[in-house]
Order: C-alpha cells, then sequence, then structure tokens
C-alpha cells in the first residue's frame, strides 16, 4: 500500500529543533514537556506473517499503512 520502504524520520527531528529554539529563546529545558510520537504506522509483512503460521485479517490489512509482500 505505501510507497515510502522506510519510516518517517524527519517528525523526531522537526520537534528536536523547536526544543532548541525554545532553549535557546530562554525557556528552561526542565520545564520543557515530554512530547510523545502523534502519529504511529502500521506495516505489515505478509511473507514473515505466513513464514510464522499467523493469518493476517482483511480488516487489518485495510488499516495498514504499508503491506509488504
Amino acid at each position: 500500500m505505501g510507497s515510502c520502504p522506510w519510516p518517517n524520520t524527519v517528525e523526531p527531528y522537526v520537534r528536536a529543533a523547536e526544543y532548541v529554539s525554545r532553549v535557546l529563546n530562554g525557556e528552561k529545558p526542565a520545564n520543557l514537556p515530554v512530547q510523545a510520537p502523534t502519529k504511529y504506522d502500521l506495516t505489515i509483512n505478509l511473507k514473515t506473517a505466513k513464514a510464522l503460521g499467523l493469518e493476517v485479517l482483511p480488516t487489518l490489512l485495510a488499516r495498514a499503512d504499508e503491506v509488504i509482500e
């Protein structure tokens, strides 16, 4: 489904740059909130699932961001 074979690695760097900017503008690092990722990608590897004897439901495949055949 997805066309990108690697995860989105840009978002963590954007967040880090925002934190650096805030510190350079005078905020104390201890006062900055801890942030968790806001988006998770679901990738399903059908070849591996088959090798493990797992059945992947069509509804789960439909929700996947990427399916590796």
